[in-house]
């Protein structure tokens, strides 16, 4: 029985035999090729011809002159274009930009010859005696300032001249506004999977290195641990004795680390499924928690307003992280300086010098609670989710860069992968998935909530991308896990972009 062969699309083959001679061919060009002088010459005059053709035949005197018979069909060398050796001449010419071969100092062109000293002298000695004495009495009547003047004046008479000489070439002088640049391309998500098992609402959701199996929090007091593959329950942890409003896996041993409303901070062994150390120190709910990717140093944050970093082998508080003046919501880890930043329900964020304990940077842009943070995985800059907006800044100093504007809800949850697609979760069930470059929203999604469950508990309280980036898992408060992937049978032509040209409102707060 023969095997069925797979179709693809005209445009899948087209890519292919793209990416085979681009990998072919790729090691030739990677070498350094030696320049050809002609070539390199006859490359430079085609760019001048091209792009400075209007101004290559301006009336250059003396040696300028004798130097443009040199070059044929007014391709000229760079020497060419600089300055008459006496400064006293400016040259202008009937039209702002001459144009044609071989144009040069005609008798329409007019020879303007700067003041001399001498010529001052003479025009103050004409002058009567009153205004005369007037002009000598005022510093500015130098020969200096009535040079400035002179250049002043022609240089205005030369602007005029090019905004009335019009053409494309000179469009440029006026000052353009920005426009936003076209979104990149992605494919739709779909719902591919929903895996219920808990018995409250999902908190949270980590993704351990492997790739193998994820780990989710839930306000039923147990940690579940489930196979990426098949959605499988592996194994179910208990100990806290309130909701798990955080998890993370460690990349640098085998552990997994909780936190939750019962100021609870947990190490657990995963070899042994049991909890080897506790972080004690926090005053209430302990909402968020991140693993330094360097260091063995953990963060957590909670609703006493502090964040501390903590030693995970000798459980030491190194550092508490005093300043936010209400529920610190949100933690961030990078390698980086600065390398912990915290959101809060006091509408900041706090860039943190984990060295030295203190704040680097607050931004105060929001204007209601930040309740997520999400770092780019390539680009040096993260965005911040509230409910007045999304926002993107940079790193270091956290410099505003665009508001994502348009899910009008409390934001709970944020995700980004390396193809820029940026997603939101809000607290009314609605997800947004958002071209990280532009800020354009190609994507609603509003999941249905399972049966069994109220309309009004369709919230997103969590959402991350697997390491292959291929899966989307969001947690919900239905007390399921809905697991997303992108649509393959999607294209450009199915799922266009519907984007118009719009003038680039980049608004500070």
């Amino acid at each position: 029985m023969t095997e069925e062969v797979q179709k693809h699309s005209v445009h899948t083959l087209v890519f292919r035999s793209l990416k085979r001679t681009h990998d072919m061919f790729v090691a030739d060009h990677a070498k350094a090729v030696a320049l050809d002088d002609e070539s390199h010459k006859l490359k430079l005059a085609v760019k001048l011809k091209a792009d400075y053709s209007p101004v290559l035949h301006m009336p250059v005197l003396k040696e300028g002159k004798d130097r443009m018979s040199q070059y044929p069909d007014g391709l000229h060398d760079n020497e060419a274009y600089m300055q008459p050796d006496d400064p006293e001449y400016l040259i202008t010419g009937t039209h702002a930009y001459p144009s044609g071969p071989g144009v040069a100092l005609t008798a329409d062109t007019k020879v303007h010859r700067n003041p001399s000293e001498s010529g001052i002298h003479s025009l103050a000695l004409a002058l009567p005696p009153s205004q005369a004495r007037q002009e000598s009495s005022r510093t500015a009547a130098t020969v200096a300032e009535i040079r400035r003047g002179a250049e002043r004046a022609h240089a205005q008479s030369t602007a005029l001249l090019l905004l009335e000489g019009g053409g494309t070439r000179n469009s440029n002088l006026l000052r353009r506004t920005p426009v936003m640049p076209k979104p990149q391309w992605h494919p739709p998500w779909k719902l591919f999977r929903v895996i219920s098992g808990h018995l409250g609402w999902v908190r949270s959701i980590a993704v351990e290195p492997g790739n193998q199996w994820f780990v989710t929090g839930s306000a039923d007091r147990t940690i579940k641990i489930w196979d990426l593959a098949s959605g499988k329950l592996k194994l179910s942890l208990t100990g806290h004795i309130s909701t798990v409003r955080g998890v993370a896996v460690s990349s640098r041993s085998p552990y997994l680390f909780s936190c939750g409303e019962d100021k609870q901070v947990k190490c657990w062994d995963l070899e042994y499924n049991k909890v080897i150390r506790h972080y004690h120190g926090h005053l209430s709910a302990v909402y968020d928690l991140d693993l330094h990717p360097t260091i063995d140093v953990l963060m957590t944050c909670s609703r006493d307003a502090t964040a501390r970093v903590w030693d995970i082998r000798t459980k030491a508080n190194v550092h508490t992280l005093t300043g936010h003046t209400n529920t610190v919501a949100t933690v961030r880890c990078q390698a980086a300086e600065p390398q912990v930043i915290t959101g809060s329900h006091d509408s900041t964020i706090r860039l943190w010098d984990l060295i030295a304990g203190k704040t680097r940077a607050t931004l105060t842009n929001h204007k209601k609670s930040v309740r997520t943070l999400v770092m780019h995985p390539r680009q040096y800059t993260f965005a911040s989710g509230s409910a007045d907006n999304i926002k993107q800044w940079m790193f270091p100093d956290g410099n505003f860069i665009q508001n994502l504007s348009g899910h009008n809800a409390i934001i709970n949850t944020l995700a980004v992968n390396s193809d820029g697609v940026l997603v939101s979760g809000a607290d009314n069930g609605t997800i947004h998935m958002w071209d990280w470059r532009t800020g354009y929203n190609f994507q609603r999604i509003h999941a249905a909530v399972q049966p069994g469950s109220l309309d009004s508990e369709s919230g997103i309280f969590a959402c991350v991308f697997d390491h292959s980036e291929s899966r989307l898992i969001t947690a919900e408060a239905d007390k399921t896990i809905k697991v997303y992937k992108e649509d393959e049978t999607a294209t450009e032509e199915s799922h266009p972009v519907n984007w118009k040209p719009e003038i680039l409102k980049r608004k500070r707060y």
